[in-house]
């Protein structure tokens, strides 16, 4: 029975592509706010990051691929966009799909492992943000 006095266990998912690329939720998540918005900036605001950074993470996700996920428009009278090519679509589809899978073959570990969590900090216990370094 899960405990309801805390957030509960999460299952993220990261793919680590030789020798450095990463893909994982913030990538996906960043993708889908371009999506929604047909925006870089616009995209990072939604995440509460800078242009530059959503704009390098944009560059490093169509380096990764042999097709591009995220296609710019320069300028004009809207001041240019970005939209999503239909690699990008599916590549979204895929790792949200990829999650699903992942969460429901671990499900029944993940409910063991929330179960044998105290109810309660133990005595003494602190917070990761008050954890020393």
């Amino acid at each position: 029975m899960p405990h309801t006095d805390r957030p509960a266990i999460r299952l993220v998912l990261r793919l680590d592509f030789p020798p450095a690329d990463r893909l994982g939720r913030g990538k996906i998540e960043l993708l889908e706010h371009i999506r929604d918005t047909g925006s870089i900036s616009a995209a990072g605001r939604a995440m509460d990051m800078s242009y530059r950074r959503a704009w390098l993470l944009v560059d490093a996700l169509n380096g990764m691929f042999d097709e591009p996920a995220v296609e710019r428009q320069r300028g004009g009278r809207q001041g240019g966009g970005a939209q999503l090519t239909a690699f990008g679509e599916v590549l979204i589809q895929r790792f949200r799909a990829m999650e699903a899978k992942a969460l429901e073959a671990m499900g029944e570990d993940l409910a063991w492992l929330e179960d044998q969590r105290p109810r309660t900090p133990a005595a003494g216990a602190r917070a990761p943000s008050e954890m020393p370094e």
